[in-house]
């Protein structure tokens, strides 16, 4: 209403969207991505290449998961009470990049889960803080293409690096150099952060902030809308497990060959790609329409993704349908339940909401991450991706029915209850 009527006075021109901290912002988060994914692409190969299956990579992912929602969950509360997010945030892209270099020293699973540990506590703290300075730089009209730019830039950095790892295995580049190559973009995400984004409307949200010593009072709808994150989350592994899934459906899983490396690899990199075509259309999008029912289809088409999986395993023919419906919802999961939250939460609250909310999906990744891993070792790939399709299908009838439900406005009495 107040971008209308400006503009048909002629008065102050609306707020652009794009600004230098948004793309601030979507630059560190493909060059970070960019730098890990590296590492990501020729881990699962790795620990097979060493006889180490399925049930190691669950752990590995399970464990740094966990890691993840309680250094999520420490980003939001951190979040809630300072004002220097930018120099934070920074210095959490800064260790991430550190974590996964110093991942190709490591001799054993033992120290790889250490080394992956803290660059993921280190990405899951610096989240909440990084997407509550997004919201801050845009207004609330334009929340799900900010956040549709930031998770595309995610996505092409997990284009780039998988692409980069394949192009130096193919060249007979061991994995351990790989891996000490991801410092350089690592480095540079940090950098994009610090020297390019702004942190003006998070000041100002602090400041007229009521005091920080009452207990914080989020709107009924944030809780009941992550209960559906939660219940798809538990369906929803770690997508690591698509490129061990093509290792197997190659059938050369524990090779150097790197032809076999080479098409596992890029079937996950074109699930990347997939995502990051679709995630700013899926955000635009969600600026038009509802965006509740726009992620409940999103969820919708998880199940799909995990049903094809469970009946299909086997099939490579069958995994690349899989990894597009994947790089699909992906999109959609990542980028509207980002939005959705932004939208119920009042600014005074919305570090402190992203840290639970991405605290709530990383608990759900760790518990389904682990148990596919060890269903997939024991030749149960039915059962595992069975079971993640009906959890997923839980979080979707959980969303249809709060769609349903009247909303109430975050910052009025009864969203305050």
């Amino acid at each position: 209403m107040p971008e209308r009527s400006a503009r048909a006075g002629g008065g102050t021109a609306p707020r652009p969207w794009i600004t230098r901290t948004v793309v601030g912002i979507a630059l560190a988060t493909l060059l970070s991505d960019a730098s890990h994914e590296m590492a990501t692409a020729v881990l699962p190969l790795y620990l097979a290449s060493v006889g180490l299956g399925p049930a190691a990579l669950g752990m590995i992912e399970g464990l740094a998961d966990f890691l993840v929602s309680l250094s999520k969950l420490g980003g939001g509360v951190a979040g809630h009470k300072i004002a220097r997010k930018r120099e934070v945030a920074s210095v959490g892209y800064l260790v991430t990049a550190l974590g996964t270099w110093a991942i190709a020293f490591g001799q054993s699973v033992a120290s790889i889960v250490t080394f992956r540990s803290i660059a993921w506590t280190a990405r899951g703290f610096r989240g909440p803080l990084r997407d509550d300075l997004l919201a801050g730089a845009v207004e609330r009209t334009h929340y799900g293409r900010a956040y549709g730019l930031e998770r595309a830039g995610d996505m092409i950095g997990a284009v780039a690096g998988p692409l980069v790892a394949t192009l130096l295995v193919g060249l007979g580049v061991p994995f351990r150099t790989v891996i000490l190559w991801t410092l350089l973009p690592g480095v540079g995400a940090a950098a994009a952060m610090f020297f390019l984004t702004g942190q003006r409307r998070a000041r100002r949200d602090v400041a007229q902030a009521p005091a920080r010593t009452a207990r914080p009072r989020f709107p009924a709808r944030f809780w009941v809308f992550l209960g559906g994150v939660f219940l798809f989350g538990l369906g929803d592994f770690s997508r690591t497990f698509l490129i061990w899934l093509a290792g197997e459906a190659v059938g050369d899983q524990g090779s150097h060959a790197a032809g076999t490396i080479s098409i596992a690899v890029l079937l996950y990199t074109f699930h990347n790609l997939v995502s990051a075509g679709a995630a700013y259309p899926v955000g635009a999008l969600g600026d038009r329409r509802p965006k509740l029912p726009l992620l409940t289809a999103g969820y919708a088409l998880g199940v799909a993704t995990n049903l094809t999986l469970a009946v299909f395993a086997g099939s490579l023919g069958w995994l690349v349908v899989a990894v597009v419906a994947s790089g699909v919802y992906i999109a959609v999961e990542e980028t509207l339940e980002k939005a959705v939250a932004a939208e119920q939460l009042p600014a005074e609250l919305r570090s402190l909401g992203f840290g639970i909310l991405a605290a709530t999906n990383a608990v759900g990744d760790m518990l389904s991450s682990l148990y596919v891993g060890v269903l997939l070792q024991a030749g149960r790939p039915g059962l595992a991706f069975g079971l993640a399709a009906g959890l997923g299908t839980a979080g979707v009838a959980w969303l249809v029915l709060m769609s349903r439900a009247r909303p109430s406005s975050p910052s009025g009495p009864a969203g305050r209850r």
